[in-house]
C-alpha cells in the first residue's frame, strides 16, 4: 500500500469515530483499515465484559462461514489477555513462541505473525486491536506498529464517544421519567382529587336533588375530559392546554374557576393588568407551581379561602398562593403530604431560574412565593 492509499485507509477510519453509525460499525471500519493499512491477512479488535468474555469483538478476514465453525466469542485468556492488562504492544515473528499462547480452536485459522495493540484512555484499558500473518515477508515492523497506534488511539476515541453516549442516554431516561412523575404529581392528581371530590357529591344528592346532582356530574365529565388532556400533554411533552391557548394569567385563572366550584374553600384569582411575560418554559414552570399550592392547600389544609395573585415586581414575574388553613411544619422526611410537593416546586422553579419561598405554620395557614426573573 503506498503513502496515498494509506491516508485514505487512515482518514476512512477518522471520519468512522466522528461518523453518527453505531459503535459496532466504527470499530469494524477500523479493524477493516488496519488490516489493510498493515498488510494483515487477519484482524480483530475486542473490548473486555465484566464477566471474563468480550463485550465487543469485531474481526476482519474470516468469512461468516469460518466464523460460526470457530464457534463462540474467546474468552480472555493468553495472549488476548495480556494486552487487556498491561498497556504494552505486543509483536512476534511467531504468536506460538510467546510464553503467554495457550490455544486456539479447532477451525480457528493458524497464526503465525502478530502484532497486538491495547486501546487506552488515559491509564484504562479499553480494548485491544490483534493483527496476525502479516502478508509481505518479515513479518510486522517498527512502522506498522507506529500506524497501529494512530488507530488504537480512534478506536478509544469511539469507545469513550459510545459510553458518553450511552451514560447520556441512561441520564435522559431518568430525566424523563422524574419529569413524567413530577408532571403527574402536579396536574393529574389534583384533577383526580377534584373529580372524586364531586363525583362523591353527585352520589350524595342523587336521590334529594337531582338537579344539582345533574350539574355536578357534568363537572365531573369536565375534570375527566382535562385529566385525559393533561395526561395526553405529558406523554408527548407539550405544555398544558390551558396554557398553551391562554397563556399563564388565562390558564390559572380558569384552572381557580374550577377549584372554586369543586371545592368547599372559596378560590380567588387576581392579576395586574398587564402581566409580565415569560418564556415557555418559565411559563410552564410557573403553572405547575400553583397548581402544586393549589392542590396542596386544598387537599391538606382545610382552608376556608385559598388567594392567587399574579403580578410584576421589580422587573420579576411574582406568583403567590396563599391559604388560611391548617398549616404545617416544615419538617419530616419529605416522603409525602404536602413536603413532596414543596420539592418538586423547588426543582421547578430552580430550573426556571427562579425563587421560591414557603411560609407556613401550623394553624396559621401556608403562603407560597415564586418570582421568575423577566427576560
Amino acid at each position: 500500500m503506498d503513502e496515498r492509499e494509506q491516508l485514505t485507509a487512515v482518514s476512512a477510519a477518522v471520519l468512522a469515530v466522528t461518523s453518527r453509525r453505531s459503535v459496532r460499525e466504527v470499530l469494524q471500519t477500523i479493524v477493516t483499515s488496519a488490516r489493510a493499512l498493515l498488510g494483515a491477512r487477519y484482524a480483530a479488535l475486542g473490548v473486555p465484559d465484566e464477566a471474563g468474555a468480550f463485550a465487543e469483538f469485531v474481526v476482519d478476514g474470516v468469512s461468516e462461514e469460518e466464523s460460526r465453525a470457530i464457534g463462540p466469542l474467546p474468552r480472555q485468556h493468553g495472549l488476548l489477555a495480556v494486552l487487556l492488562h498491561d498497556p504494552t504492544p505486543v509483536r512476534v515473528p511467531d504468536i506460538r513462541a510467546h510464553p503467554r499462547f495457550e490455544w486456539w480452536p479447532r477451525h480457528h485459522p493458524e497464526l503465525r505473525d502478530f502484532l497486538g495493540m491495547p486501546i487506552t484512555d488515559g491509564g484504562q484499558i479499553l480494548g485491544a486491536l490483534y493483527l496476525a500473518n502479516k502478508e509481505a515477508p518479515g513479518g510486522f515492523t517498527a512502522e506498522d506498529e507506529d500506524l497501529l497506534r494512530i488507530l488504537a488511539a480512534h478506536a478509544a476515541i469511539a469507545l469513550v464517544n459510545a459510553r458518553l453516549y450511552e451514560r447520556s442516554r441512561e441520564l435522559s431516561i431518568v430525566e424523563e421519567r422524574n419529569r413524567i412523575a413530577r408532571e403527574l404529581h402536579d396536574a393529574v392528581a389534583q384533577k383526580l382529587f377534584s373529580l372524586r371530590l364531586t363525583a362523591d357529591a353527585a352520589a350524595a344528592l342523587v336521590t334529594r336533588d337531582p338537579a344539582r346532582a345533574g350539574s355536578q356530574l357534568a363537572t365531573v365529565r369536565a375534570l375527566a375530559a382535562e385529566a385525559a388532556e393533561e395526561l395526553r400533554a405529558i406523554v408527548v411533552g407539550l405544555r398544558p392546554a390551558d396554557l398553551a391557548a391562554e397563556g399563564l394569567d388565562g390558564a390559572l385563572r380558569k384552572q381557580v374557576a374550577l377549584l372554586d366550584r369543586v371545592h368547599a374553600a372559596r378560590v380567588t384569582f387576581t392579576a395586574d393588568e398587564l402581566v409580565p411575560r415569560l418564556g415557555a418554559a418559565g411559563e410552564a414552570a410557573a403553572y405547575r407551581i400553583a397548581q402544586e399550592a393549589l392542590h396542596n392547600a386544598l387537599r391538606h389544609g382545610s382552608p376556608r379561602t385559598v388567594e392567587v395573585r399574579l403580578r410584576g415586581r421589580n422587573g420579576a414575574l411574582a406568583l403567590e398562593v396563599s391559604d388560611d388553613g391548617a398549616g404545617f411544619t416544615a419538617h419530616g422526611d419529605g416522603s409525602g403530604g404536602p413536603m413532596l410537593g414543596i420539592a418538586s416546586m423547588r426543582e421547578r422553579a430552580r430550573a426556571a431560574g427562579g425563587r421560591l419561598v414557603v411560609e407556613s405554620r401550623p394553624g396559621a395557614g401556608t403562603t407560597v412565593r415564586l418570582e421568575v426573573p423577566v427576560g
